[in-house]
């Protein structure tokens, strides 16, 4: 079944279609005709929907389920395809003309792709088996006649749209020539402007400005356009983006169009996504078809309940000699085992998802939808990967009172250690039946030998008659040699700048001084510079730090904004 925007059309759809077959080609053209009644700024009860299609009246439960006309409206065009596909519709059924795809294109002069966008402006569609025995897309004449009638201004224009001739091209070119010697126009006014007084479609205009530059880039109208943008420059417009600077002004800095500055960033985005892997510990579970029930949905909810009772009966008791900073350490409650390897499960989960869609990006055809939800998917796992760390950081502290003495304080020795700890987290595999903090133990203590020096021997001492303790002792070599990269803080930062507007990254990050440390703006200043006032800035980013919490918590967005 298809997407419905409406669940319960979703619901009343696989009904009819489970139905009898003799049943369901009236049941597509009541689809049809109830289209011609709807209103789009107007709502409609359940109950009156499954009147006019089924002439059943629904009970009384079903009259509180409305929905807007203009959302009923595509969900009955896609209940008439999916009806149509479960059984044999036949063109040679219906007592009026019916045309396929190519047909109709040549009844109205168009392009095929016309007709298709027509079908997105709500031209009814019926899946039809020919008389070449052959199942298409197909238009009843009556759906074409009143498509036309509800739709007078869009025809003509598309019926307009024809190929250019030689003459008319070269007209398009002197008008474009003209208007960008005497004027600063961009590209797209141009093509505005010169759309305007030769009655073509914009489009139209742009693509053959764009096509002549590329052909001849001697005689360019927009010469700095005809070439690509070299290495530096994509860099540039990348971090300019980031740093909240809109794409209009990128745009006629660089004398690009706003749509060629988005492709640069999300070009971008998806080679940063590709350059660097994506690592996790594999679970044969993750190919279960029912994988986000299993990791998704159910890890949050469990590990959430078992912190809430733990929080409950847990004061967490700080250590009287314990320096106030780090007394909130222990308002974080302690894992149990099942919400542990719940959350061990989310985590690694999805890193493995975003994986396997990070390798589907084509850097040739690169699609915003897919770099977004790669991005978000790496953000939820960082997000995961911080609930863990948090339930640790007291055996973090624990452990760096320990080794008190040496020429490292209390404050560098839990630096050290929770560096040790991230580290644990992305290494860490539940299989193995070892509790985290057991891992992590071991990790924090060998860390701590190469800088305590009696540590070396005391871990010596323990390890032996441990093997399991051993095994994992040696899977810890490979921290050896890690070191913080500045530059992937830097870029995960930039991940999550990347989905506010312009405006709210402009805001958070010179507010904050996210781009210059120690150079940030007051409320009063942004307000000034972007000609509002300070209040109005105040709500922006109050917003913006909303929509990152939706992105960062989205099971606790309610809670949380």
């Amino acid at each position: 079944m298809r997407k419905y925007l409406n669940k319960p059309i979703g619901e009343l759809a696989a009904e009819l279609a489970a139905g009898l077959v003799r049943l369901r080609k009236g049941y597509v053209d009541a689809a049809e005709a109830m289209l011609h009644l709807l209103e789009p700024d107007e709502l409609y009860p359940m109950e009156f929907v499954v009147y006019r299609l089924t002439g059943y009246r629904g009970g009384p439960q079903a009259v509180a389920q409305a929905m807007s006309g203009k959302t009923l409206r595509a969900d009955l065009l896609t209940l008439m395809l999916d009806l149509c596909d479960r059984f044999e519709l036949h063109a040679a059924d219906y007592l009026q003309p019916v045309y396929d795809i190519p047909h109709l294109a040549r009844r109205f002069s168009v392009s095929t792709k016309t007709i298709q966008r027509w079908r997105r402006y709500g031209l009814p569609t019926r899946r039809l088996v020919f008389a070449d025995g052959k199942r298409r897309v197909a238009f009843l004449e009556s759906s074409v006649q009143w498509f036309v009638q509800h739709r007078a201004g869009m025809i003509p224009r598309s019926v307009r749209f024809t190929q250019m001739t030689p003459s008319e091209r070269t007209d398009v070119l002197r008008r474009a020539r003209r208007m960008a010697s005497f004027t600063r126009c961009t590209l797209s006014e141009v093509a505005h402007r010169v759309a305007r007084r030769t009655g073509r479609a914009v489009e139209t205009v742009r693509y053959t400005i764009r096509r002549h530059d590329l052909e001849h880039p001697g005689e360019a109208i927009f010469p700095r356009m005809a070439g690509p943008v070299d290495e530096e420059n994509r860099t540039v417009i990348y971090r300019s983006f980031l740093r909240g600077v809109p794409a209009g002004v990128l745009a006629e800095r660089y004398h690009r169009t706003r749509g060629s500055i988005y492709r640069i960033v999300n070009a971008m985005r998806a080679r940063r996504l590709l350059r660097e892997p994506v690592e996790y510990v594999y679970n044969p579970q993750f190919d279960l078809p029912n994988a986000d029930e299993l990791f998704l949905l159910d890890a949050t909810a469990a590990a959430e309940r078992a912190l809430s009772a733990r929080r409950a009966g847990y004061p967490g008791r700080p250590p009287d000699d314990l320096p106030p900073y780090l007394r909130s350490l222990y308002e974080v409650p302690l894992l149990d085992a099942e919400s542990e390897k719940r959350l061990f499960g989310r985590y690694n989960y999805l890193k493995c998802k975003a994986d396997r869609l990070r390798r589907r990006i084509d850097l040739r055809k690169v699609r915003t939808a897919a770099v977004r939800q790669v991005e978000t998917l790496l953000i939820q796992a960082n997000v995961t990967k911080n609930q863990l760390i948090r339930a640790n950081l007291r055996l973090v502290v624990a452990i760096a009172k320990k080794h008190l003495g040496g020429a490292q304080s209390l404050f560098e020795l839990i630096s050290d250690g929770n560096l040790t700890l991230m580290r644990a987290v992305e290494k860490f595999d539940t299989s193995r039946g070892t509790r985290f903090s057991t891992y992590a133990s071991w990790a924090i203590m060998r860390n701590f030998a190469r800088s305590v020096p009696r540590e070396r021997y005391l871990l010596d001492r323990f390890s032996t008659g441990q093997d399991e303790m051993l095994d994992i002792a040696l899977g810890l070599r490979a921290y050896e040699g890690d070191e913080l990269r500045l530059p992937e803080l830097r870029e995960s930062l930039d991940v999550v700048l990347a989905q506010l507007s312009p405006v709210e990254r402009s805001i958070l990050v010179q507010h904050y001084g996210l781009d210059r440390p120690g150079d940030s703006k007051t409320l009063d200043q942004l307000g000034r510079r972007l000609g509002v006032s300070k209040e109005r800035v105040r709500q922006i980013e109050l917003a913006a730090l909303r929509k990152l919490r939706k992105i960062l918590y989205p099971q606790q967005a309610d809670l949380l904004g």
